[in-house]
């Protein structure tokens, strides 16, 4: 409720200054063209809707902070062309300070950083045992030593070790990987993730600020406050411009005891055209990059991306589809060919929650297409596998313990095609048939189609990727060798994740994070540049990035990265132009050739040939 209302408060705000700049617009249309008879001069309906806030925030900051900022230079111009008469003048440069202002505000929105989500996530309560008694309490009055009870679907409260049962955990909170981890006695388990078939008891090891979910917490609070915001150009060197114009003008009136000069350089050094470059750009480059599925958070997001060396990838939902997929089947030649052996192992899954299980059914039906038959006697080994009743012969689908516990012995011809398919990264599925093995399932995590070609293009403009992820050593390089991949780092949790993200910023390196899990929002945050998957990705990582990709085509990165060096381009030729305009107008003016009216005008129309050439990153496409 909170967030909404401050979110209408800022959009009021915001249509407010469009109304008081159109009012300010009319009236010095009315003046230029002197339209109506008024009793008082219609720049003066600019000058005070304009001109006043500006000259207010000016004397602020100068008293406040002493902060010499481009609206210093704007107030002193206004004033002076006041004092002379030169009211259009001034209405003029008010207002095309304000546009600019408002131009600006409305590519800078103010980061969320999910800190919230991140605190509705931390268990609320937790099972205690004492005295053979299960208790009910609070989770943050849980104590190192207590010993919990944790049933499926629930979210295990503290960071601990299992103690007694089997089951299998959802770490994709802590690791980012979809596919739920086989736990039992004597394995660890961390605040967050999710019990999702076995009851287990276990014991605390890690409570409260220690836990791995408060962490998590801290360490996206930590890496929110260490990220710097660009400061504009035109405030960057307001300083010396303001030195430079307060000279020129103190200069040309000694030399020439003419005031209208002087006031005519101020007016013409007033940084219209300075500070519209890098807005106008920016919302033409935001406007662009819109229409193909990016959603820019942060109005200097474009800015910080066109300077970056790396970008960092997670892998799980990001160059992957996310979801494993069935990529092999092999059967015992002395067993049931692979369709028999696919179809039964299907029909065993059928009733199955895991996802392994309904990747395994979902293959066969996109491949085969035809009905499976029902399984009778489902069971479910909770962290081995299933085994059923299928038209009258009894199946078994699951690890190598699993089939080791029903006396299947498996060849070794087996477990070397196994190990192989292992190797790269994939899960494999053992399966029996009447307790005699018929051969195995290996399932991957798929590379996305156009994950190869988006690597390829983002290193030809001169960016070098980066893997992170939480999934094992074989799994990424596997990855990392399809896409061409060189610098990986595998098993990462959040922290690890965040640490190789400074590492990297250490070493003058600027760096972009692209990722869509939980785990993700550390490093998305400390990152010179975060970018989430808006469809598959979590909410605490889209509100912890700077930039969305909303329907996850990842192909459109490489025209995102291509935009923003062009975009830098655009703002560096709009700064010389303005730059060299506001020299050529002030020397003209030291002579007496431009008065404060002219001089105001040509502003302007440097002003529109900024905003003009901005106007062309709409259109520019990267493969154009």
């Amino acid at each position: 409720m909170v967030e909404r209302l401050e979110w209408f408060l800022e959009l009021g705000g915001m249509k407010k200054d469009i109304v008081l700049l159109v009012i300010s617009g009319i009236a010095l249309v009315v003046s230029i063209f002197d339209l109506w008879s008024l009793p008082f001069e219609p720049a003066w309906v600019a000058i005070v809707l304009c001109g006043v806030p500006i000259i207010l925030e000016a004397c602020i900051g100068l008293i406040t902070k002493f902060d010499i900022k481009a609206d210093v230079l704007v107030s002193i111009a206004l004033v002076a062309a006041v004092i002379i008469g030169e009211d259009f003048a001034a209405g003029e440069v008010a207002f095309i300070m304000q546009l600019g202002a408002l131009l600006e505000e409305m590519t800078v929105s103010k980061a969320r950083a999910g800190i919230e989500k991140l605190v509705r996530l931390t268990p609320q309560t937790a099972r205690v045992l004492r005295g053979g008694r299960e208790e009910l309490i609070e989770a943050s009055h849980v104590q190192v030593g207590d010993i919990l009870r944790v049933i499926p679907g629930e979210t295990i409260p503290v960071d601990g070790v299992i103690l007694s049962g089997q089951t299998s955990v959802n770490q994709a909170v802590m690791t980012g990987e979809s596919l739920p981890v086989d736990k039992k006695a004597g394995d660890t388990v961390a605040s967050g993730t999710v019990n999702q078939f076995g009851a287990f008891t276990m014991e605390a090891k890690k409570v409260g600020e220690d836990s791995s979910i408060q962490r998590m917490i801290r360490l996206v609070q930590s890496a929110d406050a260490g990220k710097a915001k660009i400061v504009g150009i035109a405030d960057r060197w307001a300083t010396w411009i303001v030195v430079a114009a307060l000279s020129a003008a103190a200069a040309t009136w000694f030399v020439t005891g003419e005031i209208i000069r002087s006031v005519t350089i101020l007016v013409v050094f007033c940084p219209c055209a300075l500070v519209l470059a890098t807005p106008t750009a920016i919302m033409a480059g935001i406007g662009n990059v819109t229409k193909h599925g990016f959603l820019v958070r942060e109005g200097d997001a474009l800015e910080r991306l066109a300077g970056v060396s790396k970008i960092a990838f997670d892998k799980t939902g990001t160059l992957t589809y996310g979801m494993p997929q069935v990529t092999a089947v092999w059967a015992s030649e002395t067993a049931i060919g692979k369709e028999q052996l696919y179809r039964l192992a299907a029909a065993a899954e059928a009733s199955s929650e895991h996802p392994l299980g309904k990747a395994v059914v979902r293959g066969f039906q996109q491949l085969y297409g035809t009905a499976l038959p029902r399984a009778e006697q489902f069971h479910m080994i909770v962290g081995s596998g299933v085994t059923a009743c299928i038209e009258g012969r009894d199946v078994r689908a699951g690890n190598e313990s699993m089939m080791e516990a029903a006396g299947t012995v498996l060849s070794k011809e087996a477990k070397d095609r196994a190990e192989e398919y292992i190797a790269q990264g994939s899960t494999v599925i053992y399966v029996a048939v009447d307790s005699a093995f018929a051969g195995f399932l290996a399932l991957t995590d798929t590379v996305r189609r156009e994950s190869a070609a988006m690597m390829q293009d983002l290193t030809r403009l001169g960016v070098q990727p980066v893997l992170l992820t939480g999934d094992n050593e074989n799994a990424a390089k596997a990855i990392a060798s399809q896409l061409g991949i060189q610098d990986v780092h595998a098993q990462c949790l959040p922290e690890d994740k965040l640490r190789h993200i400074r590492d990297y910023q250490n070493r003058q390196e600027r760096i972009c994070m692209i990722g869509d899990g939980i785990n993700d929002a550390p490093s998305l945050k400390q990152s010179d540049v975060g970018i989430a998957m808006g469809g598959i990705g979590s909410d605490i990582a889209i509100d912890a990035a700077d930039i969305v990709l909303v329907d996850d085509e990842v192909k459109e990165l490489p025209h995102l990265v291509a935009l923003s060096k062009r975009m830098m381009f655009t703002i560096k030729c709009n700064l010389t132009f303005s730059m060299t305009l506001n020299f050529i107008a002030v020397a003209l003016a030291m002579f007496g050739i431009l008065n404060p009216v002219v001089g105001a005008l040509v502003h302007n129309a440097g002003s529109v040939i900024v905003i003009v050439n901005s106007a062309f990153l709409l259109k520019w496409n990267y493969n154009s």
